[in-house]
């Protein structure tokens, strides 16, 4: 069946990482995430990000299959410790020789370069001097931001200073399922802040800079109660706070959604918060698949988010999500989640929610070539788009993650999300029958 028609204009796009695709780790700085995967234990099989798919020395074979897909725009992180090794001081301009290049790549085959400045890898020197805990790291992201602009400001169409704060909090610092590993929980709320902080102060160095088109790449979830209890509604308002609100409402109202997170945050909270609330051109939405919260004791299976085992003492438990298909990685598909988060961000934010991109949008499947799943994935989040685009919201663009299967952070080679197959011994690709089916429609949509 054919895809219903989406606006004139449209952005059809793909998605990646930096320390997921690029390699090259001898031609950049130590980050994190090369500290966490050499930790026994920490990412599966003991796999790590060293040569991933080797886009650092692929890329214009990966541009050339961008181009015959006829997506408008690729969506990359630019990695920190690539174009600063220490995060801060002398550039190595070799890493800002490397984006360059791909950047003038992406332009001469009239894709967009649309670029995320962070993508969870900081540079290890900069988590050795306190992390996202340390409020000076938002003033080296500012300067790290400068950097970059000064550079490639004049061809990057699309810029997202961060992508997820909430996972870096939640997975990295909360419950150390991610680097850099800490287990602080509700200690961990800082990381929050200075995540935003730093998000305010590049969107400010990036328009200072000459860029523009600038947003940010937030994880949404449409959290459900497990019961109609109020133990249980309440367990999932607190969640649905964490996850949702106190990533969006900083940066879209200058406030954080309740009193009792503001006086947890550090430092001059309400200056700091004018900076967070620096205007955007647009906000960004990864979508995934919903959360089903309980009161703590309700589910009698570990707690487990996004593939990673929760700790014991979090206030809210995590029933498993029956009645949906499911993927490979053990996520349900839920397309009407799409629809319910587009319609939270929408009541809640009103005329302060500028246009939407949704900046990812994928699914893990182990099928190397022929993958029906995939495609049947895509085909139902994109009739659901449709439906939110049709009820009003104002939705200028669908990135699908990935373009390549890459290296999939603590689940290391085992899951599979792209639209073109790599083989992880020879590096090769091969297009997956996802890849024309979205070519397809693409082509259609024109």
């Amino acid at each position: 069946m054919t895809l219903p028609r989406f606006p004139d204009g449209f952005l059809w796009g793909v998605s990646s990482s930096a320390h997921q695709v690029e390699g090259g780790a001898d031609r950049r700085g130590k980050s994190t995430w090369d500290t966490f995967a050499a930790t026994p234990g920490k990412v599966l099989n003991a796999d790590t990000g060293q040569i991933a798919t080797d886009h650092y020395h692929r890329y214009p074979e990966d541009v050339a299959l961008m181009a015959e897909l006829g997506v408008g725009a690729y969506r990359f992180s630019i990695s920190w410790p690539r174009v600063l090794p220490t995060g801060s001081g002398e550039v190595n301009q070799e890493g800002l020789d490397f984006y360059d290049r791909l950047v003038d790549e992406l332009c001469a085959k009239g894709i967009a370069p649309s670029v995320t400045l962070y993508h969870w890898d900081t540079p290890q020197p900069v988590e050795d001097a306190g992390g996202w805990l340390n409020r000076d790291t938002a003033f080296r992201f500012a300067d790290y931001a400068e950097t970059v602009v000064a550079r490639l400001g004049d061809r990057v169409r699309m810029w997202m200073p961060l992508n997820e704060p909430m996972v870096v909090t939640l997975f990295g610092y909360a419950v150390g399922a991610h680097a850099p590993g800490r287990e602080l929980m509700f200690e961990a709320l800082p990381v929050a802040h200075h995540q935003l902080l730093a998000h305010g102060l590049a969107t400010r160095v990036l328009r200072a800079g000459g860029a523009g088109n600038i947003g940010i790449a937030n994880h949404h979830v449409p959290v459900w109660p497990a019961s109609g209890s109020p133990a249980d509604r309440g367990a999932a308002d607190l969640y649905d706070g964490l996850v949702n609100d106190m990533f969006a409402a900083p940066v879209l109202t200058g406030r954080y959604p309740t009193d009792e997170l503001a006086a947890a945050m550090p430092g001059p909270v309400a200056e700091d918060l004018e900076i967070i609330s620096t205007p955007l051109d647009w906000y960004g939405v990864n979508y995934y698949l919903p959360s089903r919260v309980a009161a703590p004791g309700a589910a009698t299976t570990p707690a487990v988010i996004d593939g990673a085992a929760m700790p014991d003492g979090l206030p809210f438990d995590f029933p498993v999500i029956d009645g949906y298909p499911v993927t490979d990685f053990g996520w349900p598909v839920v397309p009407d989640g799409l629809c319910q988060t587009l319609t939270m961000l929408a009541d809640r934010y009103g005329d302060r929610l500028p246009p939407v991109y949704i900046t990812e949008n994928g699914c893990a499947y182990h099928d190397e070539v022929h993958d029906e799943r995939r495609i049947e994935f895509l085909d139902g989040h994109l009739r659901a788009l449709h439906r939110s685009i049709a009820d009003g919201i104002d939705v200028r663009g669908y990135f699908v993650w990935s373009i390549v299967d890459n290296f999939e952070w603590a689940a290391g080679y085992s899951q599979r999300f792209g639209l073109v197959h790599v083989d992880f011994d020879t590096l090769a690709r091969t297009k997956k029958d996802s890849f024309h089916w979205y070519r397809d429609l693409i082509k259609a949509q024109s």
